[in-house]
């Protein structure tokens, strides 16, 4: 509980529903101070209220794409946090170079400035999108990930240490399909669905928080930490959010109307966690997976750890949980 005492940290992309999560765990272990960084002023304002009795944050207005402005942010930091990103993929689809902009030009103005100003540790988040991309945002992330890790051997002399989490989908983000499920159902009686038979990796944002701390907490360089977390399809969780925002709004089910529309450009039916050829050097724990930077060549040591299965780790090979364990998830996050 002593990591962050006396540290001075900085997330980059703050004002975000993972940003605000490591803003209040953080906040537990009395930092010095935590600077937000983010280009969205008036999600900066409502944090502002909402943490008016904590007098050790900072807020930041700037771009990550604004590598000066990040050098600044920067600067006297300990930790960093980079979780801002462009991360709707139609939004990435129609606008590609605007997620190149973010999200690798981006990244690598974090690792530009975090080089330049002597930070110890950078923690970068991704996604299990950016294994095998179909669509501009994996593609993107991917590219991140790699700056991250190239990062890692190419620093010369600096001491910074680089490192990567892997997320699947997080319940209840910003964006995410649960509010906007529950939104249709409120606002039009109907939801409407890609495929139904579409699988996906899902995790609290409590475990989202928890292992992107972790791994800031035991990062030695170039890894990727991945979290071990449940399976759900598509046709359950729609499932769940009709029974239960029905009694919520009491109205019938059979008066909500389940419209399948098909894939979006550049979305796929199963997700990845991990490839077969990362798996052969990864190592496992038993809450998550560690993918070492191979081009360091040298040991890495993970207390209790032991070698990874070499199999790719697809949604579409794990057995999803049932629709009671899945409500129990969504209630116990108070999404339902």
């Amino acid at each position: 509980m002593n990591f962050f005492k006396g540290k001075k940290v900085l997330i980059i992309g703050g004002t975000g529903t993972i940003g605000q999560s490591l803003l209040r765990y953080i906040l537990k272990e009395n930092p010095e101070v935590i600077r937000i960084f983010s280009r969205d002023e008036y999600k900066q304002f409502e944090l502002r209220e909402a943490l008016s009795q904590c007098h050790n944050i900072r807020y930041l207005i700037g771009d990550v794409r604004d590598c000066d402005r990040v050098v600044r942010a920067m600067e006297d930091i300990d930790y960093v946090f980079h979780v801002a990103a462009m991360k709707h993929v139609p939004a990435c689809e129609y606008n590609p170079f605007e997620a190149v902009k973010t999200n690798i030009i981006g990244t690598q103005n974090v690792i530009t400035a975090a080089l330049n100003t002597g930070v110890k540790k950078v923690v970068f988040t991704s996604t299990d999108k950016a294994i095998a991309p179909t669509n501009t945002y994996g593609a993107s992330k991917l590219m991140a990930e790699r700056l991250i890790s190239s990062a890692q051997y190419n620093s010369g002399r600096h001491q910074t240490i680089f490192s990567a989490v892997r997320f699947g989908n997080v319940m209840g983000s910003r964006g995410s399909v649960i509010p906007l499920f529950k939104m249709q159902i409120a606002e039009k009686r109907k939801i409407t669905v890609t495929d139904l038979q579409m699988s996906r990796f899902m995790m609290t944002l409590q475990q989202a928080t928890e292992l992107t701390v972790k791994a800031m907490k035991t990062a030695q360089g170039g890894e990727i930490f991945i979290l071990k977390m449940p399976v759900v399809n598509l046709k359950d969780l729609a499932a769940v959010i009709i029974e239960e925002t029905a009694k919520e709004l009491n109205i019938g089910m059979d008066a909500i109307e389940l419209q399948e529309i098909g894939l979006r450009p550049g979305e796929k039916m199963y997700e990845e966690l991990m490839t077969a050829e990362e798996a052969k050097d990864a190592y496992e724990l038993s809450d998550m997976f560690i993918v070492p930077n191979a081009y360091l060549q040298r040991e890495f040591s993970y207390p209790g750890a032991v070698k990874a299965q070499q199999k790719s780790y697809s949604s579409h090979d794990v057995l999803p949980v049932n629709r009671q364990i899945l409500s129990s998830m969504l209630r116990e996050n108070k999404l339902i």
